[in-house]
């Protein structure tokens, strides 16, 4: 893959303008406070560069990280908004949301930039997400304008230490993906040298023993051996579909940041760096070649330069952005759909669903109406897959998917490995790509690896000002079961979830509301947690007749499942049950609300309720303190304070984990006899 005398000279310019960018910055505005966070890639510009210029599929997409301007400028970001965004104007790409180094783009001359994370290894499962993606939509959605796109993932050497990276290459080696690791081997992750990151600090020569895997190495700052070893990495990703380890040995002619002052180097070793400069070395290769003669290179630096400078003064004049957008973009707005990412933004759905169940079949288990509903998506839209651990030929530890891959194949419904990094990092991935993932995590303590991706996945929307989205529905079993209790696998935990930006979380206690809010969540335009009891998957509490293949609950409305008028209990998922029980220990007459969903929560149902009954006890099955109770009571207590006749009271588990012994969990977890207990004191107040 030879690349044109045009192509260089495209290349070049990319070069110097990365190289001025970063020089204006470090000793201009940084030192004027104008840019807070500088982050140069003075060194690894060639290898960036190269690659950006070899992706030209129109489905080909990378994942970059903090040092990656050169590859993101070469890809299509003007110099202004390589600037506006360090300086966080109006203008830049995240509209000031973010650090401007954190880089996302809408494909405009190469390769769409997925939204990068400050997270170090956090942008490889999702580059792996997308390359399983290019295969979905050739062989099942059979759509050929994928075929021979590639997904490519940059990297330093420090990422090749973290669970994402090594996620990923498990998925692109067992499943035979189309991915590029681009590794820049700088031998430094900011101060920790390259040795501590990797046995011998060579990843590439680590990795030769792993099968289905191209490894390449090479001197990333050379221009011709640094094409070379592109050029073949790429080729052979998109020709023969297998992963490939491209390490590029690069220097790092700055600090790891503008705050850097590199004291650990030794005077030799900043020698060899400035010795391995890739600029002079371009510049000298391209005259050899006949490129650009000497006086044409000093030509190209000028009008760059008189580019770079306009760029700058035009940033430096952009408008600050405005304050009352800053909470814009965290959910979708019902309007405004994001420019890449999830159905919504190739083919917003249409379908007439109902509110209204149907009663006339027969009673189903809760987990039944969950497999009911996804065995009915999957059937409608061809978009949709599940994936996790187990759900394929077992079905599921819980039996959500049993009969499901039979059904509809394994492109469809798939086993993972092990690593829930790897099962919502390939999620983001799919999401972005345009298809509706639904992967399984086995129990809610399982998803602790994976809180990385998790956090990320939910600000996509809001860090990239509505350009990016990634909706996708988790499946959760939570709490304790019928069985038994223990601290691994009855965590409920739905706090966090509401505490985690732009996640919707669902909790449904009854097979109907399982169905409508799993429906609903499928076709939200923004990532949603589903929570599923798991002592109510299988029991007789919540069985109800199957509502229906186009019932859905919309996400934020409670239901009122008890009538009455001296006191409101608000609670949610089991706790719905041991309520109800209480209320018929106590005899009183008691208004049970089921909230159903976390976030959104249904804040008038509840507020309207407690304004009728003046006292409210909140039941919950998540530790007490800073669970979603206390901020269910502060919004009763803001809200609806002149209505109470009693304090707004709490019941849940101390702040302890569920224990394994059945006498000591119910000891923690509400009973109906401690409910009612709170009921009575609550009326006596």
């Amino acid at each position: 893959m030879e690349l044109s005398a045009e192509q260089w000279r495209a290349i070049a310019r990319t070069v110097i303008a990365s190289r001025l960018i970063d020089e204006i910055e470090e000793r201009e505005l940084a030192p004027k406070g104008l840019v807070t966070y500088q982050f140069s890639a003075k060194g690894h510009e060639v290898f960036q560069v190269l690659l950006a210029e070899l992706l030209n599929h129109e489905h080909d997409a990378a994942t970059v990280y903090y040092r990656s301007r050169p590859f993101v400028l070469h890809a299509g970001m003007t110099y202004e908004e390589a600037f506006s965004g360090p300086l966080a104007r109006r203008g830049s790409r995240n509209g000031g949301r973010d650090i401007g180094v954190v880089h996302n783009l809408v494909r405009r001359r190469t390769v769409t930039v997925l939204p990068a994370s400050g997270d170090v290894g956090a942008q490889y499962t999702p580059a792996a997400g997308w390359a399983q993606a290019i295969g979905y939509y050739v062989r099942v959605l059979e759509d050929f304008s994928w075929d021979g796109a590639i997904a490519v993932a940059l990297g330093g050497d420090g990422s090749v230490a973290t669970n994402g990276f090594w996620s990923a290459l498990t998925m692109a080696t067992t499943l035979g993906l189309p991915l590029v690791f681009a590794i820049e081997d700088n031998g430094f992750g900011i101060s920790v040298r390259s040795s501590l990151q990797t046995p011998g600090g060579n990843v590439a020569n680590n990795l030769r023993s792993f099968r289905n895997l191209l490894v390449l190495d090479c001197d990333g700052a050379d221009p011709a051996e640094a094409a070379h070893a592109a050029a073949e990495a790429i080729q052979t990703a998109r020709s023969k579909r297998k992963p490939v380890l491209l390490r590029g040995r690069v220097p790092r002619l700055c600090g790891h940041s503008g705050a850097d002052n590199q004291a650990y180097k030794t005077p030799e070793e900043r020698a060899e760096e400035e010795r391995r400069d890739p600029l002079p070395r371009l510049r000298s290769f391209l005259q050899r070649k006949g490129i650009l003669s000497a006086q044409q290179w000093k030509e190209l630096a000028e009008d760059v330069q008189k580019q770079v400078r306009a760029a700058c003064e035009a940033a430096l004049a952009q408008a600050e952005p405005d304050p009352s957008t800053a909470t814009r973009y965290v959910f979708f707005d019902g309007q405004t759909i994001q420019q890449v990412g999830g159905q919504w933004s190739i083919v917003p759905p249409k379908h007439q669903w109902t509110t209204e169940p149907r009663t006339d079949g027969p009673r189903v288990n809760l987990i039944e109406a969950v497999r009911r509903t996804l065995a009915c998506e999957l059937e409608r839209n061809r978009r949709v897959l599940i994936f996790g651990e187990d759900v394929g030929v077992k079905g599921g530890v819980h039996g959500a998917t049993v009969d499901l891959q039979r059904q509809f194949g394994q492109e469809r419904v798939f086993d993972t490995s092990l690593s829930e990094e790897g099962i919502i990092g390939r999620a983001v991935g799919m999401a972005l790509a345009g298809l509706v993932p639904i992967p399984e995590i086995q129990f809610r303590k399982y998803l602790d690896p994976a809180m990385e991706q998790f956090n990320d996945c939910g600000t996509i929307r809001w860090r990239t000002n509505n350009a990016f989205a990634a909706p996708m529905v988790v499946r959760i079993p939570v709490g304790y079961s019928k069985r038994t209790g223990d601290p691994w696998h009855s965590v409920s935990g739905e706090a966090i979830f509401a505490h985690t930006i732009g996640w919707m979380v669902a909790f449904p206690s009854n097979a109907r509301d399982a169905a409508g809010l799993l429906r609903a969540a499928i076709y939200a335009n923004d990532p949603v947690v589903f929570l599923e009891h798991r002592n109510l998957l299988d029991t007789a509490p919540a069985r109800t007749p199957y509502p229906g293949d186009d019932f859905i609950v919309p996400l934020g409305t409670a239901a009122c499942v008890l009538e009455g008028t001296e006191a409101t209990i608000v609670t949610w998922g089991d706790m719905v049950y041991q309520s109800l029980e209480a209320v018929r220990l106590a005899g009183r007459s008691v208004e049970v609300i089921d909230l159903r969903t976390i976030r959104p929560w249904d804040r008038e149902r509840v507020l309207d309720s407690v304004r009728r009954t003046g006292r409210c006890l909140i039941v919950h099955e998540d530790t007490i303190t800073c669970g979603f109770g206390a901020e269910i009571s502060a919004t009763i207590t803001e809200e609806a304070f002149d209505f109470l006749d009693a304090p707004v009271m709490r019941l849940a588990p101390p702040d302890v984990p569920i224990p394994y012994n059945k006498g000591l969990m119910a000891a923690i977890v509400p009973t109906p006899e401690r409910i009612a207990r709170a009921l009575e004191r609550l009326l006596a107040f």
